[in-house]
């Protein structure tokens, strides 16, 4: 069970200097440059090629996860970034971003873990992780009480709003898990060929089009 959520992440870490990203140039390929400190709570709005669902994050269940979350949304990172990993009655996995070169300069990006506060149900978001302090930029969200994995060290950050599971409900699954396992993007490939890969293979992927903080 333990390697369900295992992307291919590099071992090695980059310090975070914190920044004030509206006033600063954004940069993608330099995740250095876009570490900032995340409100005790934030919404972060998530249109999508199925519809809108809306993500409440809490900073105090997942410090380190709220921070490197928030950064993202605030550099626009999510920007037409694929459900890659759908799996029916499990979670909804996306973060590995369509520019190669942009999922590169993440794949080192490592922060440190925190600690499980919450628990893996329905509708909780959570980073992935490839073990101990691996965690980037791939996130999933709970289909169903998961909380077998609290134990494994995922600890949840938010919680998706309302009916906003209505949504994540209908995102495309049927090609299940990733290869070499099951019928599904092969990660390595989407990190090495972005969407490109990904447009032509798997064209029935659904995706986010845009991800923003909203009050």
């Amino acid at each position: 069970m333990k390697t369900v959520l295992i992307g291919l992440i590099t071992a090695g870490a980059i310090a975070a200097v914190p920044v004030d990203i509206a006033h600063a140039e954004i940069d993608l390929k330099k995740p250095d440059s876009l570490a900032q400190k995340a409100p005790d709570t934030f919404k972060v709005n998530m249109e999508t090629s199925k519809g809108s669902f809306v993500i409440e994050v809490t900073r105090s269940w997942a410090p380190r996860g709220a921070d490197r979350f928030y950064s993202l949304v605030k550099a626009g990172y999510f920007t037409d970034v694929r459900f890659f990993r759908v799996i029916s009655r499990f979670m909804a996995q996306f973060g590995i971003h369509g520019d190669p070169a942009v999922a590169r300069a993440w794949r080192t990006a490592q922060i440190a873990d925190d600690p499980v506060i919450k628990s893996n149900g329905r509708g909780y978001v959570t980073f992935a992780t490839a073990g101990p302090n691996t965690r980037t930029t791939q996130l999933f969200i709970n289909f169903r009480n998961n909380a077998n994995l609290d134990s494994m060290g995922f600890a949840p950050i938010g919680k998706v709003m309302g009916n906003g599971m209505d949504v994540v409900d209908k995102l495309f699954h049927r090609y299940g898990e990733g290869a070499p396992r099951g019928a599904g993007p092969d990660q390595g490939r989407i990190q090495s060929e972005g969407n490109t890969y990904l447009k032509k293979d798997f064209k029935f992927l659904d995706y986010i089009k845009s991800a923003t903080i909203v009050k």
